[in-house]
């Protein structure tokens, strides 16, 4: 291993990561040296870490190689291995852009959620295809201190609860996870999040990410209550055959997801890369027992 890595700084609405370009998924990065990168204070700081690899050299991307060259090993902050994050998506393509692999226009992402297809702007945004929302069945309740709600169960390829609250603040600190029930709903735990109305097909949200705490944006999460709030209000483009166009106000920004009759839901929102470097690979190895 070379003494330096190279790194960069990304966030998709304040979603922020660490970026690690990896083509030939050389580094070793086990979830001791994640989580330390993804430290606000003893390391570069991050909701998560956008692992950049070749999908032909990650045993679990090879199938997808084909379809997709690219693949995000997407980690969360806390080390462990998460399915999808849609912020990171756009972050993803957004590096992808900068480093010349790809340009403007349509580019494919091999994730652990499958293939995420990108469409980069000329100017501004990054849209993704996030796939299919799935409802599994079943009653869901989240807790805040003496508060339960209802909640909406939504799979994004990860797993999201739904709340709607009157009031953000009832969410209350989020620093730690929100009990829910029943535990058979989510074994490995699960994406919270608390949604309040701002006016029509417009809502604004609070959520505690799995493995990361409450974070200033959740691509996935928004989408999930994109299409919980549709169904709430009675908006299925499947029986309607009208898309569901929904603005999710999150503490980062605002993105703006789409379902279409077919199913596919569709997010669009800004991509930055403000920083690059290299990180010392003594130190790394000193915080990875």
């Amino acid at each position: 291993m070379s003494t330096r890595i190279a790194f960069l700084k990304g966030h998709g609405t304040e979603n922020d990561f660490v970026i690690v370009p990896d083509p030939e998924n050389a580094i070793d990065l086990p979830p001791a040296a994640v989580a330390a990168l993804c430290d606000r204070r003893a390391g570069i700081g991050g909701d998560g870490l956008l692992h950049v690899v070749r999908s032909a050299a990650h045993p679990e991307a090879k199938e997808m190689a084909a379809e997709a060259e690219w693949f995000m090993d997407y980690r969360n902050g806390d080390g462990s291995i998460a399915e999808m994050c849609g912020n990171g998506v756009r972050v993803f393509a957004r590096y992808l852009q900068r480093a010349g692999h790809v340009t403007e226009g349509d580019v494919a992402i091999a994730t652990r959620g499958g293939v995420k297809r990108a469409h980069i702007a000329k100017e501004g945004d990054i849209t993704v295809g996030m796939g299919k929302a799935l409802l599994p069945e079943g009653d869901v309740t989240v807790s805040v201190g003496e508060r339960s709600w209802p909640a909406r169960n939504v799979n994004m390829g990860n797993p999201h609860a739904v709340a709607f609250v009157d009031d953000l603040d009832h969410a209350g600190n989020l620093f730690t996870p929100p009990p829910f029930s029943p535990a058979s709903a989510y074994p490995d735990g699960v994406n919270v999040e608390f949604v309040v109305d701002r006016g029509p097909q417009h809502v604004a949200l609070r959520v505690h990410e799995r493995g990361a705490g409450e974070t200033r944006s959740c691509g996935t999460g928004a989408c999930a209550v994109a299409v919980a709030a549709a169904r709430r209000d009675g908006a299925d483009p499947g029986v309607t055959g009208t898309p569901a166009t929904y603005t999710v106000d999150v503490p980062g920004g605002r993105l703006v997801i789409s379902e279409r009759p077919d199913g596919e839901i569709e997010m669009t929102g800004p991509a930055v890369i403000v920083a690059e470097g290299e990180i010392d690979a003594e130190w790394l190895e000193t915080v990875n027992p």
